[in-house]
């Protein structure tokens, strides 16, 4: 793929990779980014707003609809909304990791997800690969901590975790490895916000 309209970020950069439908995007996201940013002492993170997720049921709002709230929500320069998946034809996670790490081999990836994806994640196709493939940094989220910890994932990579002190070199490390950060929380999410009839905008 032409790679002119694919990111940017400098060679040896730490890019922090933040998936997921943003169905819709809400300052939860933008607080858990901007924790990360400093935790992980990243250079850039690339929210992937997905064209649907396989495992959910219902069909998200348009991606035009979600990229559009996204990029209103986040200001800072470091942090770039995409929609990667759909540029590279890609639906899943390893598939996607896959496809970014051969497209950009200089950089240093770290796949961020909250603590409730950790908890499913052994539901996801090819987990272990994804595992394997990039540094994974889990972000509690309220009421999730224990599931996530206790989760078949989070067992089969306990030798893996990395202490939430040395988290600033998550990003440098080979895979498989992965950290929790425990950070303030907000207890807001997306399905919340579609609940309420706040999203999406018609």
């Amino acid at each position: 793929m032409p790679r002119h309209i694919l990111p940017h970020a400098p060679d040896g950069a730490r890019v922090g990779l933040f998936g997921g439908s943003f169905d819709p995007a809400h300052p939860g996201h933008v607080h858990v980014t901007h924790h990360a940013l400093r935790a992980l002492r990243l250079d850039r993170i690339w929210w992937l707003v997905s064209p649907g997720n396989p495992l959910k049921r219902n069909a998200p709002a348009g991606l035009q609809a979600r990229m559009d709230r996204a990029r209103s929500l986040i200001r800072d320069p470091r942090v770039t909304v995409t929609d990667l998946e759909t540029r590279l034809g890609t639906r899943k996670t390893c598939d996607t990791i896959a496809a970014l790490q051969a497209q950009y081999p200089r950089l240093n990836f770290v796949w961020i997800m909250g603590a409730d994806n950790l908890a499913g994640f052994h539901h996801w196709e090819n987990w272990r690969s994804i595992a394997a493939r990039v540094p994974m940094a889990v972000i509690a989220r309220p009421g999730a901590r224990q599931p996530a910890l206790g989760s078949v994932a989070a067992r089969s990579l306990r030798g893996h975790r990395l202490p939430q002190a040395d988290a600033a070199s998550l990003a440098l490390r080979p895979a498989p490895v992965w950290c929790f950060l425990t950070i303030p929380m907000r207890a807001i999410s997306s399905s919340e916000l579609r609940a309420k009839g706040h999203w999406p905008i018609l």
